[in-house]
C-alpha cells in the first residue's frame, strides 16, 4: 500500500517528469502544490483514493493530498456503497439480520427499502446521516460470482464453494486468491439433509442408496425398506448453490427429479407428497422428517450442530462470502470483523443456520468414538498405542473446529481455510490465554501404519504453524502443540470415501497449561 507522505510523492513526481501529463478524470496534489498524480479513480473508502495510473495502480492517503478533478468524492459527506449479490435465501434471509446485527452492536440505525433490482439497506448514525448503503441483489450463486468477476459486485454471498476455474478467472481478473479465508470466509454452515413427510416409513439411507436415488438408480421405496411406492424426488434448482452443491455428489441426476427455485417451495412439495424423498438444507427443512445417514460400520449419523461444526456429518454444506483481495471502507471492515464476533453468531443461530462458535467436549462424553476407536481400528494399531492416544486426550476437551483436506490433497478444504482464521481470531482475542492448543492429527488407515502416523504429525504440524501465523503475533498467552496418531480413531470405515475424507483429520483439544507460560514455539520450528 502506498502511503502519501513526502518522500513517496516525491519519488512518484521525479518519475512522471519525463513525461507528459495526460489529462484524466482526477489529479491527487500535495498541499503545498509541488508534487501532481494524474489518474483514474477507482475507489475511496473514506481514508485512501484508488487511482490507475500508465505506472500502475496506487493507494494514496487521502491526509496528504488535495483532490482535483470530477470524479472526487465528497470527504466531508462520504458515504460507502457496497453492492452485494449471490443466494436468494441469504440475501433476503441472513445478510439483512447480519446488518441489523451489527447495527445494534454499534448505536447505528437500520433500514430496508425495496429497488427493482432487489433491495438497498443502509446503516444511519443517531443524526440520521447514512454511513453505508448496501445494494442487495438476490440471484442464484453462480449469478452472483459472475458478477463479482465482472466488477459488478463488491461481495457475493454464495452456497457452495468456488470452482477451481472460477478461482483461476477470479485471479486472472486481479481480484487475488479468493481461496484464502479472508476473501472466501465462511460465514454460516447448513447441511445437505435427506427428507420425508413426516409420517413416512423410512428413517435412515445409506449414502450409497441416496446417491442411487439421484442418478435414477434406485426409484422405489420398497429397494431400501419402504411401501411398494414411486419415489418422488424433490432437489433444489441445479442453478441454486445448493442444487449445484447436491449435483457435485453424483455424475447426473436423476432425470425426472422435481426441481425448485427456493428451498421453502421444496419443503412444502415434499410436505404434500406422501411418497417424497427431497434434499434441504438445515436452515430451511424445519417441519419435515428428517433421514439419519447410515455410515459404514454401523455408524449412524445425524446433521447435529456438532456434528456439521467438525465435518463429521457428510454433506455439510458452509456458506460463504466471498470478496476481493482490496481493502473495504472503514465501516466494511468493522463489518467484516463483526462476522466473527458471538453477537453475530448468535444472529446466525436465530436465522436457522449453524454457527461456528468453538464448542468444547471433553474424552469422557465422546463414549461412541472410543467405542469405534476400539471396534475398527486396524491390526497395525496396538492396545498400547490407544491407551497412550487415550491418557493424552484425557486431560483436555476437544474443540469442534476441525480441519480436513481436499480429495488427494494436502491442501485443507474450503471450511478449513476458513477455520484457520476464525480460531486464530478467537486466539487472538484471549479466548485461550493461559491453556494449551494440542492439534492432533488423524489419517484413514490406507497404508502402513508407521507412515500414516507420520503424515498425521505433519499435517497437525502444518496446521498449527498456518493458526499461529494467522494470529499475527497475538498468541503469546497460550501455548501450542502438535502430535499425530495415524490411524488410531476412525469416525467411519474405510470403505467408502466419505469415510476416508472423515478420517483424515486434525482436531484441536484444549488442555489447561500446567506451569506458567516461558516461551511460545515460533513459526517454523
Amino acid at each position: 500500500m502506498l502511503v502519501f507522505r513526502r518522500a513517496a510523492i516525491f519519488a512518484a513526481y521525479l518519475f512522471l517528469l519525463g513525461s507528459s501529463v495526460i489529462a484524466q478524470d482526477i489529479s491527487l496534489v500535495s498541499h503545498d502544490k509541488a508534487i501532481r498524480l494524474d489518474g483514474t479513480f477507482l475507489g475511496f473508502d473514506g481514508q485512501f483514493y484508488r487511482i490507475d495510473t500508465p505506472y500502475g495502480e496506487l493507494t494514496v492517503d487521502s491526509s496528504g493530498v488535495l483532490c482535483e478533478g470530477p470524479a472526487c468524492p465528497n470527504l466531508t459527506d462520504y458515504v460507502a456503497d457496497l453492492r452485494v449479490a449471490g443466494t436468494a435465501d441469504l440475501i433476503s434471509g441472513l445478510w439483512p439480520a447480519l446488518l441489523q446485527g451489527f447495527a445494534d452492536a454499534n448505536d447505528l440505525e437500520f433500514e430496508v427499502t425495496e429497488t427493482s433490482n432487489g433491495s438497498l439497506a443502509r446503516l444511519n448514525d443517531a443524526q440520521g446521516r447514512t454511513l453505508a448503503r448496501f445494494e442487495m441483489i438476490a440471484e442464484t450463486t453462480g449469478a452472483g460470482l459472475s458478477r463479482l468477476l465482472d466488477g459488478g459486485a463488491d461481495m457475493v454471498l454464495a452456497s457452495r464453494a468456488m470452482t477451481r476455474q472460477e478461482l483461476a478467472l477470479a485471479r486472472s481478473a486481479g481480484l487475488g486468491d479468493l481461496s484464502q479465508g479472508r476473501y472466501g470466509q465462511v460465514i454460516a454452515l447448513d447441511a445437505i439433509l435427506p427428507i420425508t413427510p413426516d409420517d413416512a416409513a423410512v428413517t435412515a439411507l445409506p449414502m450409497d442408496q441416496i446417491r442411487g436415488i439421484l442418478t435414477g438408480d434406485i426409484t422405489d421405496w420398497s429397494h431400501v425398506g419402504g411401501p411398494d411406492a414411486r419415489i418422488n424426488l424433490h432437489l433444489p434448482s441445479p442453478e441454486m448453490g445448493f442444487g449445484q452443491a447436491i449435483g457435485a455428489l453424483v455424475p447426473k441426476l436423476a432425470a425426472d427429479a422435481t426441481f425448485h427455485g427456493s428451498l421453502s417451495d421444496l419443503l412444502e412439495a415434499v410436505r404434500r407428497d406422501p411418497f417424497a424423498l427431497g434434499l434441504s438444507g438445515i436452515s430451511s427443512a424445519t417441519s419435515a422428517q428428517t433421514l439419519a445417514i447410515r455410515g459404514g460400520c454401523g455408524v449412524t449419523l445425524r446433521a447435529t450442530r456438532q456434528s456439521v461444526k467438525a465435518e463429521e456429518y457428510p454433506l455439510t454444506a458452509p456458506m460463504f462470502l466471498y470478496r476481493p483481495a482490496r481493502r473495504l471502507p472503514k465501516i466494511g471492515r468493522e463489518f467484516m470483523a463483526f462476522l466473527s464476533s458471538e453477537s453475530a453468531q448468535s444472529v446466525v443461530r436465530t436465522a436457522g443456520y449453524i454457527d461456528q462458535l468453538p464448542e468444547m467436549s471433553a474424552l469422557a462424553d465422546q463414549g461412541e468414538r472410543l467405542v469405534n476407536a476400539i471396534l475398527h481400528a486396524s491390526d497395525d494399531v496396538s492396545l498400547t498405542g490407544l491407551q497412550k492416544m487415550v491418557a493424552e486426550l484425557d486431560a483436555g476437551s476437544r474443540l469442534t473446529t476441525s480441519f480436513r483436506f481436499e480429495a488427494g490433497s494436502s491442501r485443507l478444504d474450503a471450511q478449513s481455510r476458513s477455520n484457520v482464521e476464525l480460531l486464530a481470531q478467537t486466539i487472538a482475542g484471549g479466548r485461550f490465554d493461559g491453556e494449551s492448543l494440542m492439534f492432533v492429527g488423524f489419517s484413514d488407515g490406507q497404508g502402513p501404519a508407521d507412515a500414516n502416523e507420520a503424515l498425521s504429525v505433519e499435517r497437525a504440524d502444518a496446521v498449527m504453524q498456518a493458526v499461529m501465523a494467522a494470529t499475527e503475533g497475538g498468541a503469546e498467552q497460550t501455548m501450542f502443540a502438535a502430535v499425530g496418531y495415524g490411524e488410531a480413531m476412525p469416525l467411519a470405515c474405510d470403505n467408502s470415501d466419505w469415510g476416508r475424507f472423515v478420517n483424515r483429520r486434525v482436531e484441536v483439544w484444549v488442555k489447561p497449561q500446567l506451569e506458567p507460560i516461558t516461551d511460545s514455539p515460533q513459526i517454523g520450528n
